[in-house]
């Protein structure tokens, strides 16, 4: 189940007939729609989000939706400055396409998301502890002294693949290839940055002297 939130209905028609071919396509208009959709279909398994939206834009969306479900998002943006691209990633995007863009780079980004996300979800494996973290693989779960973190896939994806390479340096570009299975390309480790600080946010207790994600300057990023 897709969903493919804009505001020009020509836009979302065009963006429903590329996907209706493969998925189950649902539409919002706006951002307040794309809200009370997800709140009744829980289902959902990526949303499809435009950012230049009148009242609620794209990045407010994405935030509000983020308190809700940890479905994938795909931004599109008409935008390609660093500065817009780090918005979308800070306000839990999990992945951009910058307009205007081709039928097959639209539809290989979809079904990259859609498979990484099922096959992280689906993944077997048993429960692991760290510096007060509770990480359970197999629910894609994390808790912190008990409680509950609300973590994206994405985010859920760097902690996993970092935990299962533990005491060894993950360079950006591995982590990168592995989380997002897609070739490094200059612009992405900002990508990676931008989500392991917001990962850091949510797991460390004090996020600008991080314990349990390091930096191994120059190389990548470590937990020990």
């Amino acid at each position: 189940m897709i969903l493919v939130v804009d505001d020009d209905p020509d836009i979302r028609k065009v963006l429903t007939l590329l996907l209706r071919e493969t998925y189950t396509v649902a539409e919002a208009p706006d951002g307040q729609a794309a809200l009370r959709y997800i709140e009744t279909h829980p289902e959902t398994d990526l949303v499809v989000l435009d950012v230049m939206m009148p009242g609620m834009d794209g990045f407010e969306t994405c935030d509000r939706i983020r308190a809700l479900s940890n479905v994938p998002i795909l931004f599109l943006t008409a935008k390609s400055a660093e500065a817009d691209l780090l918005s979308a990633y800070r306000s839990g995007g999990d992945d951009f396409l910058s307009k205007p863009f081709s039928q097959g780079e639209f539809l290989a980004k979809v079904s990259s998301l859609l498979r990484r996300y099922r096959q992280y979800r689906g993944k077997p494996g048993a429960a692991l502890a760290i510096e007060g973290l509770e990480v359970d693989l197999s629910a894609r779960s994390v808790k912190s002294a008990g409680k509950d973190v609300a973590l994206t896939d994405t985010e859920f994806s760097i902690l996993e693949h970092l935990l299962k390479n533990r005491g060894k340096t993950v360079t950006a570009a591995e982590l990168y290839e592995a989380v997002w299975q897609e070739r490094f390309l200059p612009g992405s480790g900002n990508t990676v940055m931008v989500h392991v600080l917001n990962l850091r946010r949510k797991i460390e207790e004090n996020p600008s002297n991080p314990r349990i994600i390091r930096t191994v300057w120059g190389k990548g990023y470590q937990i020990d």
